[in-house]
């Protein structure tokens, strides 16, 4: 039986050095069908569970709600009893009582595509969201890894190299969770999946979600029936919108530009669920996930996350997403992960190794849209008074403002600090990304993005 090292030990990814600039070429699965399913937005159904079962709790009046709606003798009744329990009980005792202890978990978030077939949902399915979090109740504090669906990693038991997401498709959720095992070095407790038609069904059940689109965009499918016509700017996307949204990967950036589409998608999403009239619509949600949603989690754990849940907070989230290149051989595009700075983002986000001793100087970059160059002029001169050279700035179009770490100096502790020593440093998403620098090689960059 295979044997998992001590925790605080990492074992390296199991990724070969040689292939990272070798064309890739692909074994043993068939293509995708062209109307498959639209990306799936892994991390936002987890949160979304969690945000949801809190939701019910504080905003309706907590078991007498429950029992109205759901019965007092079911598994949401038994969970809301224990949410309760503890909830009333805060004061007197600890505030998590984790079955499996302070220790941190690593829970895989799978996003499945339909099989094209009425018969069981996981079957035949491909992985073509994954995103491995990293949980530290004793912190309060989230780690999330995503994982480019088209990563090209030796998949177990002989079926030589393929990109991740068909590991699924062939060997279901156990080869799934050994691939991504042996290809990180990292131990994986739990896991959950969602179905795409789930993310479909909570949009359509909460009447939308607002989000920003950062550009136009067009692209016409007649085979696969998917069209997507939107217009820069806000919009209040339906169930049918969102289908579109998520799948448009037709640019300059393919389907690493679809995974941060995700990213913005979970915060709109979140920000919805957040609102106080959602309640009404939260008993329509929680049928959708009970359907779309597969677990290795007992109810008794998920009452635990969920509680957990209530005390995460978004800017205190650190994303970072596998280092890497495209690389195209005929039809088939992949991503070839980078052996080294793979190995960092998983020793920084998985294994939480955190250097020693602070850089005596720092260095910045500053990105700002038009509309904030004043913005920006003020964020310059605020940094350099305090010892920070900023050693570029630069225009941006984005529309999504965030701060990035490129140093390993630069932690969300010191995130933190910075932004209580400068007020002009606001809150913003923070990412880990040591692969490539918007402006300049400095130890992090501030986007200041605009409409």
């Amino acid at each position: 039986m295979k044997q998992y090292r001590n925790r605080t030990t990492r074992r390296r990814p199991n990724i070969n050095a040689r292939e990272k600039y070798a064309n890739p070429f692909e074994i043993g699965y068939s293509k995708r069908k062209k109307n498959s399913s639209f990306a799936k937005i892994l991390t936002v159904m987890a949160i979304a569970f969690f945000v949801i079962i809190a939701g019910m709790l504080f905003f309706a009046n907590g078991q007498d709600y429950i029992n109205e709606k759901f019965g007092e003798d079911s598994f949401l009744g038994s969970i809301f009893a224990k949410i309760s329990k503890n909830n009333s009980a805060k004061k007197q005792g600890p505030e998590f009582n984790l079955p499996f202890g302070p220790r941190r978990e690593n829970i895989l978030l799978l996003g499945v595509d339909s099989n094209g077939a009425d018969s069981d949902l996981w079957v035949g399915t491909r992985t073509d969201t994954i995103i491995l979090m990293n949980i530290d109740p004793k912190t309060k504090t989230v780690n999330a890894i995503s994982i480019p669906r088209d990563s090209k990693v030796y998949l177990p038991d002989g079926m030589g190299t393929q990109k991740i997401n068909a590991a699924h498709a062939i060997g279901g959720i156990k080869m799934t969770v050994k691939t991504i095992e042996d290809t990180l070095g990292v131990k994986i407790d739990r896991y959950i999946m969602f179905h795409d038609e789930g993310v479909k069904e909570v949009v359509k059940a909460l009447g939308g979600v607002d989000i920003y689109i950062e550009k136009n965009m067009h692209y016409d499918d007649y085979a696969g029936k998917l069209h997507i016509n939107f217009k820069k700017g806000k919009h209040r996307l339906t169930d049918k919108d969102v289908v579109e949204y998520l799948r448009f990967r037709h640019d300059a950036n393919g389907d690493i530009g679809r995974t941060k589409r995700q990213q913005w998608f979970l915060r709109g999403l979140l920000a919805d669920l957040k609102k106080p009239e959602t309640v009404i619509k939260i008993p329509k949600i929680v049928s959708v996930t009970s359907k779309y949603v597969k677990t290795d989690m007992t109810p008794y754990e998920m009452t635990q996350y969920a509680a957990l849940a209530t005390h995460f907070d978004m800017d205190n989230i650190e994303i970072a997403m596998l280092p890497g290149a495209p690389n195209k051989h005929g039809y088939i595009s992949y991503w070839i992960l980078d052996p080294e700075k793979t190995q960092k983002v998983v020793d920084r986000l998985i294994y939480r190794q955190k250097t020693d001793v602070a850089k005596e100087h720092y260095s910045a970059s500053i990105m700002s849209s038009p509309d904030k160059k004043a913005e920006a002029n003020k964020l310059v001169k605020a940094l350099e008074n305090n010892g920070i050279k900023v050693i570029c700035s630069g225009s941006t179009n984005s529309t999504h403002s965030q701060f990035i770490a490129h140093s390993d100096y630069v932690t969300v502790d010191y995130y933190a600090k910075l932004k209580k020593e400068i007020p002009e440093v606001k809150s913003q998403q923070f990412v880990y990304q040591p692969d490539s620098y918007p402006c300049a090689d400095t130890d992090f960059t501030i986007i200041l993005a605009g409409n």
